[in-house]
């Protein structure tokens, strides 16, 4: 599919399938299969993914447009989605087996995959540690943020050795006493099935291991993406100025995707702030426009 066509389906799912199963999707607790069933079935669940593989071959711009569209129709069932793309890139550009044997089925997404890697920001110790065995690498610590647990078949995983990062595709299901998970209940987008995920010495074989890199050179590539999630505070914010209809709001919207655009890596957090502080003051107009009825569960304007 070439840009205009994956923008179009986009479009279609967003408003056909997400938006209207988006407040069913909040208050039920969790995403249904079905939603993610109908992005795979579109071709744009391994939207990263090349076409020779069932994915969709994307650029990054229109990564960026998909991921507004479907945040503005169902931000839960988005966020799920977004975690399998940089799995899918990583797996897919791997020069080892685990290209061979996960890159087709998450380029088509019949395999799943969400991911385990911010905790590689804290300061301090390393939060999950990897040490090298016979059959690969046996890794303990704990991720304190997995998305999509109940809906993903793996995930990419980030550990440290020395001063490298082990990065290696998992297994998606609880391994006691090796990988135990725990829930956590979140304020919002609960039903992406979020999960703390505790190791100890949980063994990453070899062939799934999709690169090893130096720490210092991811630190300095990391910023660079910082943009995508810019594109979930747009998502949010568009569909709140369509709900509220023609506004004030509408012109420095605009403007704030223009600077997120625009914006080179020192100037992104400004950028991805102002785009989050004009989705909450647009959202509060809804709000305030459609009085008591919006704070009521099944009405748009409190999600």
């Amino acid at each position: 599919m070439d840009r205009r066509q994956i923008l179009s389906e986009a479009e279609r799912l967003a408003e056909e399938v997400l938006f209207p199963s988006a407040l069913a999707v909040d208050a039920s607790g969790a995403i249904p299969v079905s939603n993610l069933d109908r992005i795979a079935s579109a071709g744009l669940y391994g939207l990263l993914g090349p076409t020779h593989l069932g994915g969709a071959d994307a650029d990054p711009a229109t990564l960026l447009a998909v991921i507004e569209l479907f945040a503005g129709a169902c931000l839960t069932t988005c966020f799920v989605w977004t975690q399998h793309q940089g799995a899918t890139r990583a797996v897919v550009a791997s020069t080892g087996p685990v290209a061979d044997c996960f890159g087709p089925g998450l380029s088509d997404g019949s395999i799943r995959s969400g991911v385990a890697f911010a905790h590689l920001l804290r300061a301090g110790p390393p939060a999950i540690s990897a040490v090298a065995c016979d059959e690969g690498w046996l890794i303990s610590g704990v991720a304190p943020w997995v998305t999509g647990w109940g809906h993903i078949d793996v995930f990419h995983v980030a550990a440290r050795h020395e001063n490298d990062i082990v990065w290696g595709l998992i297994d998606a299901v609880p391994a006691p006493p090796s990988l135990v998970s725990k829930r956590l209940p979140l304020s919002a987008i609960d039903a992406s099935g979020t999960d703390q995920i505790l190791f100890d010495r949980h063994l990453v074989p070899a062939d799934r291991v999709t690169s090893i890199q130096p720490y210092d050179a991811w630190r300095q590539q990391y910023p660079h993406g910082l943009r995508l999630n810019g594109s979930l505070s747009l998502g949010i914010a568009s569909r709140a100025a369509r709900l509220l209809g023609p506004s004030s709001f509408d012109d420095p919207l605009a403007t704030a995707r223009r600077y997120l655009d625009e914006a080179d890596v020192s100037q992104l957090p400004d950028a991805r702030g102002r785009v989050s502080a004009l989705a909450v003051l647009i959202a509060n107009s809804l709000v305030a426009k459609v009085g008591g009825r919006a704070v009521v569960s099944d009405h748009h304007g409190q999600r």
